[in-house]
């Protein structure tokens, strides 16, 4: 599952998180909530210019990006 169809079922602290923290490595926490959510969040992933850890794709973290900025991220 992507972001997009988790996004709904996640806690608004954990949305909030993501928005102000968007690309930044996951803590444990905040990817527990989400693969809760029934989204894989790989351990091993890492974005470029960022520290290796828990990371979101770089298409969710654009999603984000979208949401943040009151775009539409379908239209990404």
């Amino acid at each position: 599952m992507s972001i997009e169809e988790i996004w709904p079922t996640l806690a608004p602290e954990t949305r909030e998180w993501l928005i102000a923290h968007n690309g930044e490595p996951i803590p444990t926490d905040v990817a527990s909530a989400i693969n809760g959510a029934d989204v894989s969040v790989d351990p091993t992933a890492g974005r470029r210019g960022v520290t290796p850890g828990i990371a979101l794709s770089d298409d969710d973290v654009d999603w984000i990006e979208a949401v943040a900025n009151d775009e539409d991220p379908a239209l990404g």
